[in-house]
């Protein structure tokens, strides 16, 4: 993920204003608030403009995964193209689904918040409506989880790497 980021901060249109890129990375799977913040950190945007540019760029995708991701899915199951690829997000998404079956709102939360690959809102809300958690239950979690994310990022982007690179 950090060699996406580096890349995109490298190669960033000359269009873009540092802080819809980093809006941008931030909505995107995989990167989403971790890289956000890192390529912030690397872009020189003061932390606490650049926590509100990725929590809200992070959380745009989550009630359109949540809500109408099965209903997507089915339907890209009917073609022969993106079959095979839903089912392998399927799965990647369901075998790291255990703690979020065992713990339901506490599994959601640190699934969400530990920011590991793979890991993340998108991922979280793609299981949630997969296992079929309670709307509830799962938005709060999710909400929770990148709290949680964003202080454990801002610690290692604002205050570990942020000391490197100055």
């Amino acid at each position: 993920m950090e060699s996406i980021v580096h890349w995109f901060a490298a190669n960033m249109p000359s269009f873009l204003s540092p802080e819809v890129a980093v809006f941008l990375v931030s909505m995107v799977p995989i990167l989403e608030l971790r890289g956000g913040l890192l390529l912030a950190t690397l872009l020189k945007i003061p932390m606490t403009q650049a926590i509100v540019i990725c929590i809200i760029g992070n959380l745009i995708p989550i009630p359109f995964i949540l809500l109408f991701i099965k209903q997507i899915f089915k339907w890209l199951k009917k073609t022969k193209l993106f079959c095979p690829l839903i089912e392998k997000l399927e799965r990647r998404a369901m075998g790291k689904s255990d703690q979020i079956k065992r713990y339901e709102f506490w599994g959601l939360v640190l699934f969400v918040g530990i920011p590991l690959p793979g890991t993340g809102a998108w991922t979280g809300s793609l299981v949630a409506s997969l296992l079929e958690v309670d709307l509830k239950k799962s938005v709060p979690a999710i909400l929770l989880g990148l709290c949680m994310a964003t202080v454990i990022m801002c610690i290692v982007g604002y205050g570990a790497l942020g000391s490197i690179l100055s």
